[in-house]
């Protein structure tokens, strides 16, 4: 709880000055709260039945006011009760609204701080993490706090200082019935320390749940299209339901420990108001107690019994509040990337170099073994292998997406450790396979890499992409609102805009990551060829699974389980015994099968071939050494 407390004053730093007068006013509204009692009790006991002061208060009304004023004019205690109750209601307001405008503004910068913190955190991290999660926890938790700092501060403060003072005026009138009136406080604090302990356990389950459900929603509409695909609408219906009925089992456990405190609670605290009320008579009837001093105590007892019985609600919201700072810190905690001191911003057109570069995701195997490669600034390079052969991770490596585990990357002579990463996701341009478009207009998304961008430029890198004509076809043209994701787009059409967007980026190095992979043969080769025109002084990497997107590469590079395989220009490499020959042949000829329908039919050539079906075998079998196919049983000539 002490934790607690220190997180929630570090919150308020450069808004202490508005919670200190948001604790007067509550101290005003928690003052005023106790006098209408003693205003009623001074009236009955002094100014009608006569009798001598007891209090402080009682003793001021009748010096300043006097009891035969009262009692001549039994209008004054009404005024002054609702006086004061306006009083009251101006202080609370006072109260309200500060506490709001306060909490409101350590939200925002809570909010901030995780959103400007996700943004630094490495993408390993973002790897790992859960969306869904990570949104839960910058949503819920964060209301969380909110609604503590809001309201349940300003409601501890009241239920302290109501208790104190109401003790101190009551201990002032009759010892033996103010103890009776405290007897069962003890017992309600013990309760709500208990209430408090498992409501933050159940409380930790049920956000745990709640980023589950939040997972489960994001992942379906993320994946939508292949929910339809496959026709899993009614496996994640069930899915859902399944997580929801969990949450709903966890949300129905915490009402019900709640409703057991409550019931435990009501019952001594009417049980309190009974003996109160019992003791009260008997010692009025006594004479050791005047019927408004009695008044008083059932009245206090009622601002005693009920705010504390709330205490329970208080702390187990507390106990809420302090699973929410938990679950926030662990994202805040989390290390940032951070680049070497003095990181430098060197210009990247120059030779890129791997020496000896040996890397693997954590505790995994080696992704990269030993790499050791030169590319030339201004050249054209592609890259050929199976899913896992490591070609990504050359373009991570790059990117400082990952640093090195062995060996060292340079561009000119500076080696990547000591380059600013900020500087290198600015100067290398990366187009993705499954590209990321956002719900907005396309002249938006393509202004995304470059705020101040002309006109003319959008339009002469949407041309170069060959999507202008794409674009013109809308109703709205660049304007055309798309839908999350670039839903709305094709996906060759989502390829080629991003690669417009990341042509208008300029950038010194480009990747493009099999991002011509939904686009057509023909587009592809039109694409290549507006690009090698324009980037002679760019340094391009093509990583493909497509032979016709990279033959024209000024070298290329074939990986093989982390290591190059062989190094060559198209020309070179389909003259040589190996992978690459291997899947031109096979390539080749699928296209000439789909060109000539009078060749025998393609499961058959496949078939007699080596005894398997090379129509559906998968681009890693083509890839398996142990695959016979070569020129002759191709039928055709690798020279053509």
């Amino acid at each position: 709880m002490l934790n607690t407390f220190k997180r929630m004053y570090k919150l308020t730093k450069g808004n202490r000055h508005l919670y200190g007068i948001a604790i007067v006013c509550t101290f005003i509204a928690v003052l005023i709260a106790l006098v209408p009692p003693l205003v009623i009790s001074f009236t009955l006991d002094n100014a009608i039945l006569g009798y001598e002061p007891l209090t402080f208060v009682h003793r001021f009304f009748y010096n300043f006011i006097g009891a035969e004023f009262v009692r001549n004019n039994l209008w004054v205690p009404f005024i002054l009760i609702v006086f004061l109750s306006i009083l009251r209601s101006l202080a609370g307001y006072t109260n309200n609204r500060l506490q709001a405008a306060t909490s409101e503004n350590i939200i925002k910068d809570m909010r901030n701080k995780i959103y400007n913190h996700l943004q630094k955190l490495p993408y390993s991290y973002h790897v790992k993490a859960q969306t869904g999660e990570l949104i839960q926890r910058a949503t819920s938790d964060v209301e969380n706090i909110r609604a503590f700092m809001a309201g349940q501060i300003n409601e501890m403060i009241r239920t302290f200082l109501l208790a104190v003072i109401a003790l101190i005026i009551l201990f002032n009138l009759h010892v033996t019935l103010a103890l009776v009136s405290t007897i069962v406080l003890p017992v309600m604090f013990i309760a709500s320390y208990i209430f408090n302990k498992k409501m933050k356990a159940a409380f930790l389950k049920q956000d745990e749940k709640e980023g589950e459900l939040f997972e489960t929603i994001q992942e379906n509409l993320t994946g939508v299209r292949v929910v339809r695909a496959f026709g899993r609408s009614s496996y994640e219906i069930e899915k859902f339901s399944k997580k929801n009925d969990e949450f709903r089992d966890l949300v129905a456990n915490l009402f019900k420990v709640r409703a057991i405190y409550w019931m435990a609670s009501d019952f001594a605290g009417f049980s309190q108001i009974a003996a109160i009320l019992t003791l009260g008579s008997i010692f009025a009837l006594n004479g050791e107690l005047t019927i408004g001093t009695l008044i008083i105590f059932m009245l206090y007892g009622n601002n005693l019994v009920w705010p504390i019985r709330n205490m329970g609600r208080i702390l187990a919201d507390m106990g809420r509040m302090g699973v929410s700072f938990d679950r926030i810190d662990e994202i805040l905690n989390e290390p940032i990337e951070e680049d070497e001191p003095n990181a430098k911003t060197p210009s990247l057109n120059e030779n890129i170099v791997f020496e000896n570069v040996t890397f693997a995701y954590e505790d995994e195997k080696k992704v990269l073994q030993n790499l050791n490669f030169e590319i030339k600034k201004g050249e054209t390079i592609a890259i050929l292998g199976a899913t896992g052969s490591g070609k990504s991770t050359i373009m991570h490596l790059l990117l400082r997406l990952y640093d090195i585990n062995i060996g060292n990357i340079k561009i000119g002579n500076v080696p990547i450790k000591e380059i600013s990463k900020k500087h290198l996701r600015e100067k290398i341009g990366l187009v993705l396979q499954e590209p990321f478009l956002y719900s907005r207009t396309i002249n938006e998304n393509l202004k995304m890499a470059k705020t101040e961008v002309l006109e003319a430029e959008i339009l002469k890198a949407a041309k170069i992409a060959k999507v202008h004509e794409v674009i013109e076809s809308f109703e709205n043209k660049y304007e055309t609102m798309l839908g999350e994701r670039g839903v709305t787009l094709s996906g060759g059409q989502r390829q080629r805009v991003a690669i417009a967007r990341t042509i208008i980026k300029n950038s010194e190095i480009l990747i493009f990551d099999d991002s011509l992979s939904a686009v057509d043969t023909e587009t592809d080769s039109q694409i290549r060829a507006e690009l090698k025109e324009r980037a002679a002084y760019i340094t391009t990497i093509i990583i493909s699974q497509r032979i016709t997107t990279l033959k024209e590469a000024d070298k290329i590079f074939v990986m093989e389980k982390g290591r190059i395989a062989d190094i060559g220009t198209h020309e070179e490499l389909i003259h040589k015994d190996g992978l690459y020959k291997k899947i031109w042949n096979i390539q080749s000829m699928l296209e000439e099968e789909m060109e000539d329908e009078k060749l025998v039919p393609f499961e058959k050539v496949g078939k007699e071939t080596d005894g398997r079906d090379i129509k559906n075998a998968s681009f890693n079998e083509m890839l398996d050494p142990s695959t016979e196919f070569d020129n002759e049983t191709a039928g055709r000539d690798t020279k053509k």
